[in-house]
């Protein structure tokens, strides 16, 4: 998103979350809905686009597909604080339990509700798993903002996320796809299911803007200062990322839009499990945090952290095994199509969870908690 969040969180936590949103990140749905009808209609108006599309290639990644998610993905990723891990990473509690919801409460959920709301659909049930294993390093810094969490801390959870995706995500893929459904005596992927091409997909659309997001920040800031490249460059590459998502959705709308408005109600079956997962996961998550005592803004980074996905990454993971039209991918699609109103209703939920059972410290308290006496923060630009 290309939105600049206020720093006043405490001032403005009870303003009405879209109006702290710019004009273009506040009707996010609306362009989302605008990209999906426009694809639909472009793969409807030429019969031929859908093939033309899906033959620009490299290997098996579609390259329309591939520049759009790169776009996506990089100006989130060079927004993080990178130099802030040893304070977050410091925190065990927070780690730990950000650990535990992500790489194995989140997976083994998602599994779950698969297999029980999805049975007979073997390739949405896939497409949700993929899903599943796609932590989150995208949206949810937005979320966290709009409710107030730990900024630096989510910065650092999305780091960190974001490597361990590329070290797990294809042993991950291999556990949940092929062995343990195995050992519960269920069916599993395809033959063709190649964990060669899960851990291809993950270097080339993770590691690579990882690698960029990094690289950006740590040049920028050493050239031209810390102030100059949040205040000045982040904004400027910010659009890019929402330009990104609009791009893709319109690509995988003109290959995927016959099967959508043929079978509305497999999208819908697809919702179910999502909505299911994104309730537990973020509930679940405050559950942790207050259990931890971490208080607010941690538990709520921890439980934005929990619920958010990167379906960036599952949409190409999905797409680089299976295919750009596969039902893998349809899966991928429909899922930023129900997180984005679900976790925009979840921030509400948390700034009412935080008016019920965090009261609000007064200013000097405040100002006394900031360590070493120091600003807040700057706020993250750009972010999606």
């Amino acid at each position: 998103m290309s939105d600049v969040v206020t720093d006043t969180a405490t001032a403005h936590a009870d303003a009405p979350v879209l109006k702290r949103l710019s004009i273009l990140d506040r009707f996010l749905p609306v362009w989302i809905i605008a990209a999906m009808a426009l694809g639909i209609g472009l793969g409807r108006a030429i019969p031929a686009l859908a093939g033309d599309l899906d033959k620009v290639q490299i290997g098996s990644v579609s390259l329309p597909i591939a520049v759009g998610l790169l776009l996506m993905m990089y100006p989130v990723l060079a927004k993080v604080r990178y130099t802030q891990l040893g304070r977050v990473t410091g925190d065990r509690r927070l780690l730990i339990g950000s650990l535990l919801l992500n790489w194995i409460i989140g997976p083994a959920l998602m599994f779950t509700l698969a297999w029980l709301l999805l049975p007979d659909l073997p390739a949405y049930r896939t497409g949700l798993i993929i899903v599943g294993l796609a932590r989150c390093i995208a949206m949810v810094l937005i979320w966290n903002e709009l409710a107030c969490g730990d900024r630096d801390a989510a910065a650092v959870l999305v780091a960190i996320n974001s490597v361990f995706q590329i070290i797990a995500f294809a042993a991950l893929g291999w556990f949940y796809l092929q062995v343990l459904p195995r050992w519960l005596g269920l069916s599993t992927t395809s033959a063709h299911f190649s964990i060669t091409a899960i851990a291809l997909s993950v270097l080339v659309f993770l590691g690579i803007p990882l690698v960029a997001g990094y690289l950006t920040r740590t040049i920028g800031e050493r050239t031209r200062g810390q102030n100059w490249y949040e205040s000045r460059f982040l904004p400027t590459i910010g659009p890019v990322a929402l330009y990104g998502l609009l791009f893709t959705i319109v690509v995988l709308f003109a290959l995927q839009g016959h099967t959508i408005t043929s079978r509305p109600w497999d999208v819908v079956r697809i919702a179910f499990p999502l909505l299911a997962y994104f309730a537990v996961m973020f509930f679940g998550g405050f559950g942790l945090g207050r259990r931890l005592n971490l208080g607010y803004e941690k538990t709520t980074t921890l439980a934005f952290t929990a619920a958010g996905n990167n379906f960036e990454l599952a949409i190409a993971v999905a797409i680089g095994t299976f295919g750009v039209t596969s039902g893998q991918a349809l899966a991928g699609v429909v899922g930023p199509l129900i997180e984005v109103p679900v976790l925009v209703a979840l921030v509400y939920v948390a700034l009412w969870i935080r008016r019920r059972y965090y009261p609000t410290p007064a200013p000097n308290a405040a100002a006394a908690a900031t360590p070493h006496g120091q600003a807040a923060p700057k706020p993250i630009e750009g972010a999606l």
